[in-house]
């Protein structure tokens, strides 16, 4: 008896996991809005964004070009905990974590070698079909480089 309540909790625990990730405003595909967005010199420019869901996870994939214009492709799998995960095809970063703060808002932090390197903000709209991503970031001279991207819900 104890065995099959222990089982049936776990089975609902993760049913509600899934549920509340498939229910995030963040998942999804997201193109660059480049009209609204502004970069600082040197800035990446990451084109299309998709969340979805890895299991009980949620991978990041982002395809853009980096700050010389040159293509780019990274990922990132992990949960919105504020942990550190790692993050392939970054060359700014070996680590990214991503915390909730609310429903609707992201607090993003890459790392390379420990160090933190980007910073930022992501904001779904209420309405659910934008979203804007507010960076601060160090650049291979060390100087801090600031943007803001907007991203319309494909």
């Amino acid at each position: 008896m104890r065995t099959s309540l222990t089982l049936a909790v776990v089975a609902l625990f993760l049913t509600a996991v899934v549920v509340c990730v498939a229910d995030s405003p963040h998942m999804g595909t997201w193109k660059l809005n480049e009209a609204k967005s502004k970069f600082g010199p040197g800035a990446p420019r990451n084109t299309t964004v998709v969340y979805e869901s890895a299991g009980d996870n949620i991978k990041v994939t982002v395809d853009g070009t980096d700050g010389e214009g040159k293509p780019s492709h990274n990922e990132w799998t992990g949960k919105f905990d504020g942990k550190d995960y790692p993050v392939t095809g970054d060359a700014t970063a070996d680590t990214r974590a991503y915390k909730q703060i609310n429903a609707r808002t992201l607090q993003l932090t890459n790392k390379k070698g420990g160090k933190v390197t980007t910073t930022g903000r992501i904001v779904v709209s209420a309405n659910g079909r934008s979203r804007t991503v507010t960076t601060t970031a160090t650049d291979p001279k060390g100087k801090r480089v600031s943007s803001t991207a907007v991203y319309d819900k494909q």
